[in-house]
């Protein structure tokens, strides 16, 4: 197909062999050989009249978790956005951080917790959010999304950062902000010493270590744990194809 439709929603209402090469464009060739996948489960779940899309790479389908895991949508002001992007290593350690005690969903920590599993993943170097290690490969995948969106004839897009990590690692590649920079602004100010947050930090509480004010996984462990007061939520981020906005809110950052 020579052109592209200019939206989601126009993918999804072409038929089945056109939208599904569309979106194959989005998974990198190296990504299978990477995680020595050699007979791969491809998923992509873009019903007719949707404005959403899923793409969903599994190594087998005995596979609990995928090894991509890709889900899009249109706006309600026709822009593209990234509603999740997860990249799992398979053969990394599994922590059940998205189930509690009696096996209910946590949403990821978002609506229940399981501790235990959240002080082991935070042990093992993951940030909040993860069940497994990931592959470290967005500034690869990024590119490739920028293509997809120029050939939908878009020269932007959006992502909502589901924690403060998320934010600070898009800021790193080129994403600046429709909301919540003065919020992001604010947090780092307060991490410094004298600051609020930085003083309830309490070396008590696994997630709250004092040294936590001065890497961006302690940081967000903080914030997941609730030490804001809120939830980290509403920030919107942009990012202009081909384009780096230079947008640091937390300078000389350490992960």
């Amino acid at each position: 197909m020579s052109a592209w439709p200019a939206s989601i929603r126009e993918v999804n209402n072409l038929d089945v062999k056109q939208k599904e090469a569309i979106y194959q464009t989005l998974l990198p060739d190296w990504l299978l050989t990477q995680v020595n996948v050699h007979d791969p489960v491809i998923q992509f779940r873009c019903p007719v009249d949707s404005r959403a899309a899923e793409v969903i790479v599994k190594r087998s389908a005995a596979d609990f978790d995928p090894v991509f895991y890709l889900h899009i949508t249109d706006t309600l002001n026709n822009q593209i956005m990234i509603l999740l992007l997860v990249v799992n290593d398979p053969d990394s350690p599994r922590f059940n951080i998205d189930t509690d005690e009696h096996g209910n969903s946590t949403q990821l920590g978002t609506t229940g917790r399981n501790i235990a599993a959240e002080i082991a993943a935070m042990s093992a170097g993951l940030a909040p959010g993860q069940v497994r290690s990931g592959l470290r490969i967005f500034r690869h995948l990024l590119p490739i999304f920028e293509a997809f969106v120029s050939r939908l004839q878009h020269s932007m897009f959006l992502i909502e950062p589901l924690a403060y990590h998320n934010a600070i690692l898009f800021e790193r590649y080129g994403f600046g902000y429709i909301k919540g920079q003065k919020e992001m602004e604010r947090i780092h100010y307060e991490f410094r010493p004298e600051g609020h947050l930085f003083r309830a930090l309490n070396s008590d509480n696994p997630f709250r270590q004092p040294q936590a004010a001065n890497t961006v996984r302690g940081r967000s462990w903080a914030i997941h744990d609730g030490i804001l007061g809120y939830p980290f939520t509403g920030f919107q981020m942009y990012k202009l194809v081909g384009k780096h906005l230079g947008t640091n809110t937390f300078p000389n950052a350490q992960w």
